[in-house]
């Protein structure tokens, strides 16, 4: 693959804190990460979709992982890593 080409991912992400009051963490998540405006990011209520550049989407999660991480304390993250931009397949 070459340098110059860019990479598309899609992702689907889900926070699951672990703690009572899990909220806050999951609603600072989202603010967080839709500050990227590199980045698309949809909700819905049961995750959050992530649309863009390879690089700069992996960049954001290794940053906002941590933050989470560091201020609210231990939590789960699932994760499905798309490669391209598929935010049309649901119409086909």
């Amino acid at each position: 693959m070459s340098d110059d080409i860019t990479l598309k991912a899609s992702l689907d992400i889900s926070l699951y804190p672990l703690r009572d009051e899990y909220l806050p963490a999951v609603a600072d998540f989202i603010q967080r990460i839709s500050a990227y405006s590199q980045i698309e990011v949809l909700r819905n209520d049961l995750s959050t979709q992530l649309y863009g550049e390879f690089d700069a989407i992996m960049d954001l999660l290794k940053v906002e992982i941590r933050y989470s991480w560091e201020h609210w304390g231990k939590g789960v993250l699932v994760i499905k890593f798309l490669a391209d931009d598929l935010r049309g397949l649901k119409d086909l």
